[in-house]
């Protein structure tokens, strides 16, 4: 979709109508709705790919590195590998396995 002026124009009268309607503060632009899309998706367990083809995105690279800090720290390689050390030490701090 080919975005103009006009076009984001039309969609910015929709959305400050509808954030009205809603009684929502006038703070926040239509794209602001699509980052929380996103958001909602992420904190969700949405998988990367699905999050990508719903914005749209022409790159999983750019959903990721748009969003990454949403999805939960849990999913995250970095931090699956911390957890299995705690887990392996069996106190929970991962100490044990440096002595």
């Amino acid at each position: 979709m080919t975005w103009t002026l006009m076009t984001m124009w039309r969609w910015c009268s929709l959305w400050r109508g509808w954030r009205k309607a809603a009684g929502w503060p006038d703070e926040g632009t239509f794209h602001s709705l699509r980052h929380y899309f996103a958001t909602r998706l992420n904190t969700s367990g949405a998988d990367p790919t699905d999050v990508q083809n719903a914005l749209r995105h022409s790159s999983l690279r750019i959903t990721l590195e748009t969003y990454v800090h949403w999805w939960p720290k849990k999913n995250r390689r970095r931090n699956i590998v911390s957890t299995a050390l705690r887990e392996a030490a069996g106190n929970g701090s991962g100490l044990a396995l440096l002595g």
